[in-house]
């Protein structure tokens, strides 16, 4: 830090609130739960034994010392050299004490503030928090098909994930705006995710232009000195490794860039096993494991103490195509793994909400199902992808956001608990109903009903023949009703004028100067 960064005039505190009256939970296009925190209260699925999770330590530690990682970023390389590392080309071997060593430095959880501090969002421990689907290069909506992703359809996702009480952070594009130059498209998109959102923002690590502008942005947004921005997390980044055994030029970057500021990275290997990862589960943890350590030493040898997060990205191929697969029970499996691993190592854990379906459909559903469940049983503390993903992440889909949200809301729920308290005994209900009557008229019931069990704003629990009356809607239908009420009825959430002004101008003025470079 510079004299001259210690010596900002105080800052401009950005007063955050939400879209509409979503403070209390409901609204007109629906009623949804409440911000809140989400706590897992079970106890973790363990499919490996304590000598199992040894054993897979070891292979990963073995892999450091005796194969290694590619690191194609030259100034990491000199960084790992000068920690102690072996360094041939691009290849680095590093030993186990020092990789245990490192990855002792990062805290177990930490909390991110953005620039409404209401929406600040604990990493670790028994939290969960859900994230918007990122990064498609393509929309989806059932009055108007599968097309190419443009700024208005990333508008309105941004606008769903705003809303939607049960979506956290706001996470990558939720969908790829290519009717935007690709070397001012990060000025656009943030631009509008911090002004149309409040909540937790992240920077692709594309580029040292896109990193910095981010920061810079992020802090603006906040009314945030340059000190205040470093002192605390306020944003993030989720970087990936090459599998197998490689981590590119621009990943190692962006997440060096972000560490020397304070601001947690999240490392996710994609490791599909029978392609990018061995067939086996224990074999593609293994590599995963490897690769996510190889980066998180490098971080901490860089930053002592920063927020890491362990990623997991492990599912299979169909071996007929080669297709990704989700939602399967070896992603199940291997996500509940990754959970055993990240407890181990004492890191943070994030997972995802993926399916390969091409529609909003019973597939789309059981498979996203199948991998919510993994990260709830796994205790996933960041589930990316959470709401709107379809065909294998290149569909954004309006209507499977409306449906996953729904879905979450319900994993809320779940997750709160039982009570066993003597009020929840109801012994004197049962004596006052005793075996002649029923429940729905006593006192006990009376005083809870209201909030006694999960409603639901999707399902519809009519009979058949009430259903068939309404006009016989399936699911999808109502999806697609529920999410053109939300963005009719969006509020974007307060901004201060003055510091809208200033994003409006550094935006300008980057873009002037032509933004990032590109290829093309």
């Amino acid at each position: 830090m510079t004299e001259t960064d210690t010596r900002e005039a105080p800052s401009r505190r950005a007063r955050g609130g939400r879209a509409g009256n979503q403070r209390r939970g409901g609204s007109a296009a629906i009623r949804q739960g409440p911000w809140e925190r989400i706590v897992n209260t079970d106890h973790p699925t363990t499919p490996l034994r304590p000598e199992g999770v040894e054993a897979v330590h070891d292979a990963a530690m073995r892999v450091l010392e005796e194969i290694g990682v590619d690191f194609l970023n030259e100034e990491s390389r000199a960084i790992l050299r000068a920690a102690g590392a072996t360094v041939e080309g691009d290849r680095v071997r590093m030993g186990r004490d020092f990789v245990m060593e490192m990855v002792a430095r990062a805290p177990r959880e930490f909390d991110i503030t953005p620039r409404n501090p209401e929406r600040r969002v604990h990493i670790g421990g028994a939290d969960m928090v859900f994230v918007n689907v990122s990064s498609p290069p393509n929309a989806m909506d059932l009055d108007h098909g599968r097309r190419v992703g443009n700024i208005e359809d990333f508008r309105n996702f941004i606008r769903l994930t705003q809303y939607f009480n049960c979506i956290h952070l706001a996470g990558g594009y939720p969908v790829e705006p290519v009717d935007i130059h690709a070397s001012i498209r990060h000025l656009d998109c943030l631009f509008e995710k911090l002004t149309l959102t409040d909540k937790v923002c992240h920077a692709y690590s594309l580029g040292a232009e896109r990193v910095e502008d981010v920061m810079e942005m992020v802090r603006i947004a906040g009314g945030l000195t340059h000190a205040e921005f470093d002192a605390a997390p306020r944003m993030y980044t989720n970087i990936n490794s090459s599998s197998p055994l490689k981590h590119d030029f621009p990943m190692l970057d962006g997440a060096m860039r972000l560490a020397r500021r304070g601001q947690p990275v999240i490392v996710t290997p994609f490791t599909l096993a029978g392609a990018m990862a061995p067939v086996t589960l224990a074999g593609a943890t293994v590599l995963s494991v490897a690769e996510c350590l190889a980066a998180v030493a490098l971080l901490e040898w860089i930053a002592p103490g920063l927020p890491v997060v362990m990623g997991t990205f492990t599912s299979n191929v169909d071996m007929k195509s080669g297709a990704p697969a989700f939602g399967t029970p070896e992603y199940s499996r291997a996500t509940q793994m990754a959970g055993q691993m990240a407890r181990f190592y004492g890191l943070p854990l994030r997972a995802s909400n993926a399916c390969a379906a091409n529609a909003p459909d019973g597939q789309a559903m059981w498979e996203s199902a199948n991998s919510l469940w993994a990260c709830v049983t796994a205790q996933a503390n960041i589930v990316y992808h959470g709401a709107g993903w379809l065909e294998g992440g290149l569909i954004a889909s309006y209507e499977k956001f409306v449906m996953d949200c729904e879905l979450i809301q319900q994993m809320a729920h779940y997750m709160k608990g039982v009570s066993a308290m003597e009020a929840d005994l109801a012994l004197e209900a049962i004596r006052e109903v005793d075996s002649s009557g029923h429940f729905f008229g006593c006192q006990h019931t009376q005083e809870r009903y209201e909030t006694a069990f999960y409603t639901p704003f999707l399902s519809d629990w009519r009979n058949f023949e009430a259903w068939t009356e309404a006009g016989a809607i399936e699911t999808p239908q109502r999806a697609n009703r529920i999410w053109k009420d939300i963005l009719a009825e969006f509020t974007p959430p307060p901004m201060d004028e003055a510091i809208r002004e200033e994003l409006a101008s550094f935006v300008a003025r980057r873009k002037s100067e032509g933004g990032a470079p590109t290829d093309f």
